[in-house]
């Protein structure tokens, strides 16, 4: 996504028809007019697509809500990842909460026009954005540098992509947080050797390439590996309350 006067599609072509559903939510901190005139043409975006929304909060009013997001197990996060942007959010005056859920369909424009729409309230008094579906609190700086991509940011830019020890030694658990912004399940990499850490790391970024751009995983289903004597097995489970993902999950475990 660049500064332009035109809009250009962002395809996916893998898509099949499905019954998901694909989860936007930020929270953009700062001090905004009372009246919000959104420069989002300049970002190719003409706006929110439908479904998803803008609401207008004080943050001091907001810091009463049992979600708030800056406050509990996620505001030590955010805190101790960035103190200085933290503080900016927390003090900041406003906080304009985009969200909403749409149908799964056959392109991203939805996405690149809500992240134009986000891009243009950074420009309006936007100092911060928070996705919490990544845990990740941006500063505006921080935020353009991320996703204002010639062509588009990545899909792995949209992610989280986390390590952590398996039970066994020397194995790794390697999984996603996000994919919901794609209407599609988390990816999870079990049983994962050390020595194997950045093959696996590509893969699951291949992974996230081909999800973003439609692929279903069905249950059963083989995905060849280049490097391993075993194809993986697809292993769909979870639910949107699982606390590991907020979402479902498609697993792989790599062979023994």
């Amino acid at each position: 996504m660049t500064e332009a006067s035109q809009t250009s599609a962002w395809p996916r072509p893998y898509w099949q028809p499905s019954s998901e559903e694909v989860l936007l939510q930020f929270y953009v901190f700062g001090k905004f007019e009372q009246e919000l005139v959104i420069p989002a043409m300049r970002y190719e975006s003409p706006g929110l697509p439908a479904g998803v929304d803008i609401q207008r909060f004080q943050n001091l009013a907001l810091r009463q809500w049992e979600g708030y997001p800056l406050k509990g197990a996620l505001g030590e996060i955010l805190r101790d990842e960035s103190p200085e942007t933290f503080e900016q959010a927390r003090t900041a005056p406003d906080v304009l909460v985009v969200r909403g859920k749409i149908s799964d369909r056959n392109t991203l424009d939805y996405l690149r026009d809500t992240l134009g729409v986000l891009a243009a309230l950074l420009d309006i008094g936007g100092s911060s954005i928070l996705d919490p579906q990544i845990l990740s609190l941006f500063s505006a700086e921080d935020w353009r540098r991320r996703y204002l991509v010639q062509g588009g940011a990545p899909p792995r830019n949209h992610l989280l992509v986390l390590r952590n020890a398996e039970e066994t030694a020397g194995r790794s658990w390697i999984h996603t947080r996000g994919m919901r912004k794609f209407g599609r399940p988390d990816i999870s990499l079990r049983n994962v050797p050390d020595r194997e850490i950045d093959h696996a790391g590509a893969l699951c970024e291949h992974l996230i390439d081909l999800q973003s751009l439609g692929t279903h995983f069905a249950a059963g289903q083989l995905l060849e590996v280049d490097g391993l004597s075993e194809d993986l097995v697809a292993q769909p489970g979870g639910s949107l309350d699982d606390p590991q993902f907020n979402n479902t999950y498609v697993a792989f475990h790599w062979p023994k």
